[in-house]
């Protein structure tokens, strides 16, 4: 049976207390993506500058919604929601009954990534089975796609190709970070890019994140460096747009 296990991923369930609390707009209020449309979405809570704190996944729950994030920050976020949730009758807390499983392939009862239609397909089930860590890592970066603290740091949002991995919204409203965000949006000013490049072509000042074992790394660069026919299609199309400066 193939492996299906990320161990590096963590489950946070948030939980309306009471029936008049509504953990959909709550969170629809502080995060990058709209999850009151379909899920699961990706998504990501900003600092007020619009700079990367936490990336992950929004999953249905019924009343509940399910956070598909890192396990190393999984603590940190849960403490960074609670802090927003002031008097909210709202529970927020990891759920250890519950870990991410994800496969390459198409499988019953999971869920297409909604990043990018090849990063596979991902569920949400008891913590069982064996670890797909490594697998997943190298599919992902073979896709170029970053992802969590190691690879998108403290970057602008906009400049970890949120939008061409629909990590955003601009139209639901306002949450954290959302005006510099917007900003940089409509003046088309995202200068730089993370990438995933070979090891032996990175940039030693502008790299965020190595992988010897792949030869791989993932670089923070001009968008005037970048020569689009090496970059993959899905981030193309959104360097090309971008005017030199």
């Amino acid at each position: 049976m193939m492996a299906t296990l990320l161990t590096n991923r963590a489950v946070i369930r948030l939980s309306p207390l009471d029936e008049t609390e509504d953990v959909a707009a709550f969170l629809q209020g502080l995060v990058t993506s709209d999850v009151k449309g379909p899920l699961p979405s990706y998504a990501a809570l900003l600092s007020a500058q619009g700079k990367h704190l936490f990336d992950f996944l929004v999953w249905a729950g019924g009343a509940d919604l399910l956070l598909d994030c890192e396990a190393a920050h999984a603590d940190e976020l849960v403490k960074r929601l609670s802090m927003y949730r002031l008097r909210r009758r709202i529970a927020i807390a990891r759920d250890e009954s519950l870990a991410v499983h994800w496969s390459p392939v198409p499988r019953e009862g999971a869920l297409p990534d909604p990043r990018l239609p090849a990063l596979g397909h991902r569920w949400l089930a008891a913590p069982e089975g064996e670890s797909a860590d490594a697998a997943w890592l190298a599919h992902r970066l073979t896709l170029g796609v970053p992802e969590g603290r190691g690879e998108l740091g403290d970057i602008l949002w906009l400049e970890t190709n949120a939008v061409e991995l629909r990590g955003v919204s601009f139209t639901k409203g306002c949450y954290v970070g959302q005006e510099n965000t917007a900003r940089m949006n409509w003046r088309q000013k995202v200068n730089r890019r993370l990438v995933v490049v070979p090891l032996g072509e990175s940039d030693e000042a502008r790299r965020v994140a190595a992988y010897p074992q792949l030869k791989l790394a993932v670089d923070h660069l001009r968008v005037e460096s970048l020569d689009p026919a090496r970059l993959p299609a899905w981030q193309r199309a959104g360097v090309v747009e971008q005017p030199e400066s």
